[in-house]
């Protein structure tokens, strides 16, 4: 009753907004006032955005009111847990560790006694590492659904709400199951069965190419992949605020997409090639798992070459704003729950913003194997995501610096190097080998430098960093880049 009330209100703001912009931009009305219906157009899109995640965060969700059900139900003996079987398949990649393996399932039935019934809804199964399970498995799980447990620091049903899921089962009971498929599933099935059985085949020649820990950094830095890493160097990459160099960002489907485009240009004329480089894109995307930032990431890069193959030049503040806004429409619970969204999104900001207005003070300083810029990059990108690391994290690298300046230069030489071993390896698992001996060289020498500026105890400190100081220094950051911007440009006028 209450969300009804909400919406009322905001239906009623929203006619509210409609008039104002008609009324006040007509042209030939006296009450002419662009910035009132300007504003008017602002606060009518910040209100659809309500509307939007009101929409999304209200569904109903079986499994979850299953639950509610279940937590009421008092059992007069011995309380034992209420058990049902699930029928679906692993919607997703598998999570596999040391310990145990993570499945997201999309369920399509329950059956709890003599009760049957649909659904159409993801739940995230953990069980042992063994038997290994694939993408596309149909599978019958006998088990307990319970809630995403929170921890002490995480809100982990947030985290877990971002991508549909809001329940759970430990260690269930798990067969093989024959279900009945709709013709849209069995084509969906097929279709990234085969894309991730050449991800699969990928990832083993690496890993027959390389030895570890290489191997797994190897596929961080191609795939995004960091299952196969070890805790000790994930911390080690937390100390020194190296961790984003295994994530995919928009660097990397940058180079991607241009190798892809350069590749078809060769053959084809450059509006087809076009289409091939979104196409390789995508299948790239894929391959990484989809993750929001490199959606992003993706959405930027195709923007780029559409602007390419217009012959007009791209306009990144554009982009970011255009790849961001799509993406919260399509799932607006990223904006509040994907902290690599919001990382990946304040970081290039920074790159925008602030790094072109700081650039003229570092001019005395040598570009010899990119060291200005990858000193400004780094600068202006830490600074704009400083707020969420202390906010999230509550810790802060004091050897991020000298720790990204030495390795950044580096990565895509060990990208090209790793690339060029698993595909030779595919081919030819010796001349892998051989390849693979020049990747394991320079991802040594990065791992080497990682853990030893990540060996100090004062490289990493902690804070405590409550939001409405995150929300402070965000406001502060943003003042400071606007002057720095404004000085920049005044500069340069000057200069003309």
């Amino acid at each position: 009753m209450a969300e009804d009330n909400i919406n009322f209100f905001l239906y009623i703001a929203v006619t509210i907004c409609i008039a104002l912009i008609i009324l006040f931009y007509r042209r030939n009305s006296r009450l002419l006032n662009p910035k009132v219906a300007f504003f008017s157009f602002l606060t009518l899109f910040f209100i659809a955005g309500i509307l939007r995640f009101n929409s999304v965060d209200s569904r109903v969700h079986n499994l979850e009111k299953f639950v509610e059900a279940q937590e009421n139900i008092i059992d007069p003996g011995e309380r034992r847990p209420i058990k049902i079987t699930i029928l679906g398949y692993v919607n997703k990649e598998p999570e596999i560790n040391s310990d145990n393996q993570r499945l997201v399932i999309h369920a399509n039935k329950m059956l709890a006694g003599p009760y049957s019934i649909d659904l159409d809804e993801q739940i995230l199964v953990t069980t042992a590492s063994f038997p290994e399970y694939e993408y596309g498995d149909l599978l019958a799980i006998y088990g307990q659904i319970k809630r995403p447990q929170n921890f002490s620091d995480f809100d982990y049903a947030a985290y877990l709400a971002k991508d549909a899921i809001y329940t759970t089962m430990l260690f269930p009971e798990i067969k093989t199951a024959d279900l009945d498929l709709s013709v849209g599933q069995k084509i969906k099935l097929n279709f990234f069965e085969n894309i991730f059985s050449v991800k699969s085949a990928f990832q083993k020649s690496i890993r027959r190419s390389i030895g570890e820990p290489n191997a797994a950094f190897i596929e961080g830095i191609l795939l995004g992949s960091r299952t196969q890493i070890s805790d000790e160097l994930k911390e080690a990459f937390a100390r020194t605020g190296t961790s984003h160099i295994t994530a995919v960002s928009g660097y990397n489907i940058t180079i991607v997409a241009g190798i892809i485009c350069s590749f078809f240009i060769i053959f084809l004329r450059r509006p087809t090639a076009f289409w091939f480089s979104v196409i390789g894109v995508a299948l790239f995307v894929i391959l990484t798992g989809a993750q929001a930032s490199v959606v992003r990431a993706a959405v930027m890069g195709t923007l780029v070459l559409l602007a390419q193959r217009e012959g007009r030049l791209s306009d990144p503040r554009n982009a970011i704003v255009l790849a961001g806004a799509a993406m919260v429409l399509i799932n607006p619970l990223i904006l509040r729950n994907d902290i690599g969204f919001q990382l990946s999104f304040f970081a290039t900001l920074g790159l925008i913003y602030l790094a072109p207005s700081i650039e003229r003070y570092f001019k005395k300083i040598p570009n010899t194997f990119k060291i200005r810029e990858t000193l400004i990059m780094t600068i202006s990108a830490q600074i704009f995501v400083l707020p969420l690391l202390l906010y999230y994290f509550k810790s802060l690298s004091l050897v991020f610096l000298p720790a990204n300046l030495i390795v950044l230069p580096t990565i895509p030489f060990a990208m090209a190097a790793g690339f060029a071993a698993a595909l030779a390896g595919m081919i030819l698992p010796f001349l892998g080998q051989v390849v693979g001996y020049v990747a394991w060289i320079i991802t040594s020498f990065e791992i080497g430098v990682i853990k030893f500026l990540a060996k100090p105890d004062w490289a990493s400190v902690s804070i405590g960093f409550s939001w409405y100081w995150a929300v402070a220094l965000l406001g502060l950051i943003f003042w400071f880049t606007q002057k720095l911007r404004r000085i920049h440009k005044s500069t340069e006028n000057s200069e003309n």
